[in-house]
């Protein structure tokens, strides 16, 4: 008796993975947004070209824009990847192996996950990439008034490239 509810509870326990799936599909949803979010700001972008040339205020304030928007839209496109391999990262973990991502030998491997640490290493990787774009969205909307805010910015910069050699020393052990 003992062991049919063992094996009931057990096999109720295996197949509660299959919750995940909700985590997947939302996860590949919201990607599939903000790159339509993404698109949008670019197209925006392209629209307001057409009157680039109109007159030479109008030229300074489409070029800050334009900016603005492009640097938007590749961190809106950054976390729909962060998502994107999220989704699909969970997927492999917790569902099943994707075939045809593991037979595609024209892509890159990006998105094949075998284990959490790969997960987590490569959403490190997307999210570092997300916070250095966000920081340069910022640095460039940010008045300069004093020595002060320059000295932050250099500060921040300096910090950024740390946290990318950083990265790339990992890299280089793990390859090693």
């Amino acid at each position: 008796m003992f062991k049919i509810l063992e094996t009931v509870i057990e096999r109720i326990l295996w197949e509660s993975r299959f919750m995940i799936f909700l985590a997947v599909i939302s996860s590949v949803l919201a990607a599939f947004v903000l790159v339509l979010i993404g698109t949008y700001d670019i197209f925006i972008v392209i629209k307001d070209a057409t009157n680039m040339f109109s007159s030479k205020e109008y030229f300074k304030e489409f070029h800050k824009e334009a900016i603005k928007n492009i640097v938007s839209a590749v961190d809106v496109y950054l976390i729909a990847t962060v998502l994107l391999i999220f989704g699909l990262g969970l997927y492999e973990l917790f569902i099943s192996k994707i075939d045809p991502m593991e037979k595609d030998t024209k892509s890159s491997k990006i998105l094949v996950v075998h284990t959490l640490d790969q997960l987590k290493e490569k959403l490190a990787k997307v999210i570092l990439m997300v916070l250095i774009v966000t920081f340069f969205k910022y640095a460039i909307e940010f008045k300069y008034t004093d020595i002060k805010n320059l000295l932050f910015l250099s500060i921040g910069i300096l910090l950024i490239a740390l946290s990318i050699f950083f990265m790339h020393k990992g890299q280089e052990k793990k390859q090693q």
